[in-house]
């Protein structure tokens, strides 16, 4: 009788011993399978174009430059009219992050900033130089300068990068549909992002 229990006892211990160590390796195959899924949505987001804007602007660049021991002083002047397209983008296959399966946590501890690119078209109109101050490339150039400068200036007073901003975070959003879909944790820089909101106010 003392063997048939003891055969018993030994045969329990032996079927929960398989069941625990078998619960265990599906607990971590489903951790990897998660993990994969979660590494392979990142890095299938390529760079996102988020905001695309026109500017146009009406220049009047002047130079005048003395000659003959500054006797005459000759000028240069034309019209610029530039029309510029200007698209913000992100690219978020840059996004660093770190996986915690220990205690499911999608990291993400930096995302790339933002790339800002200016397309502009000169149109020049009333072109007068003197033989002795004509229009050379560094005139051409000075001109692209002050342009570009003057376009950032635009850029940067304009609603754009606030809307390029707002379409980043409902990018992001996703990675946070996802991990809350498996029971996951997300976090950006160590703070923990419970809610599509709390995105708003980060410094992103």
């Amino acid at each position: 009788m003392r063997k048939i229990v003891f055969g018993v006892v030994i045969t329990l211990i032996i079927l929960f011993t398989f069941k625990y160590c078998s619960d265990r390796k599906e607990d971590r195959i489903t951790l990897q399978e998660h993990s994969a899924l979660i590494e392979k949505q990142i890095q299938n987001v390529g760079k996102l174009v988020v905001t695309e804007g026109h500017f146009s602007e009406v220049f009047s660049y002047q130079n005048s430059k003395a000659v003959f021991g500054d006797l005459i002083e000759v000028e240069k002047k034309a019209l610029v009219v530039v029309n510029a397209e200007v698209s913000i983008a992100y690219d978020l296959s840059q996004i660093e992050y770190t996986i915690d399966e220990a205690s499911k946590t999608l990291q993400i501890t930096a995302i790339p900033e933002a790339e800002i690119k200016v397309a502009p078209d000169f149109e020049y109109y009333d072109i007068q130089a003197d033989f002795l101050n004509p229009f050379e490339a560094k005139d051409y150039n000075e001109i692209k300068a002050i342009v570009k400068k003057s376009l950032m200036k635009k850029i940067e007073a304009s609603d754009l990068k606030t809307n390029a901003k707002n379409r980043l975070i409902s990018e992001l959003s996703k990675f946070y549909i996802l991990t809350n879909s498996l029971g996951w944790t997300l976090e950006y820089n160590q703070t923990p992002i419970d809610e599509v909101d709390r995105f708003f106010e980060l410094k992103l």
